[in-house]
């Protein structure tokens, strides 16, 4: 009852086409990538100290007579 057949994933399969298209497939994907991209992100800079950043010290410029 726990496992899944290969006619299960061919069902749930001819479902998602039914509902997405065939061309809106390929956005929803993207989509779900990049939002998991953000998470692993967003996960691996939460156990790393937040960086700081300071800016340059600026060099006394030279000016040409």
């Amino acid at each position: 009852m726990g496992e899944f057949s290969i006619f299960h994933w061919l069902i749930v399969l001819a479902i998602v086409l039914i509902f997405f298209g065939g061309r809106r497939i390929p956005e929803v994907m993207r989509g779900l990538g990049e939002g998991i991209r953000s998470f692993k992100e967003g996960v691996s800079g939460a156990a790393q100290p937040p960086h700081q950043t300071t800016p340059p010290a600026e060099k006394p410029s030279e000016e040409k007579k």
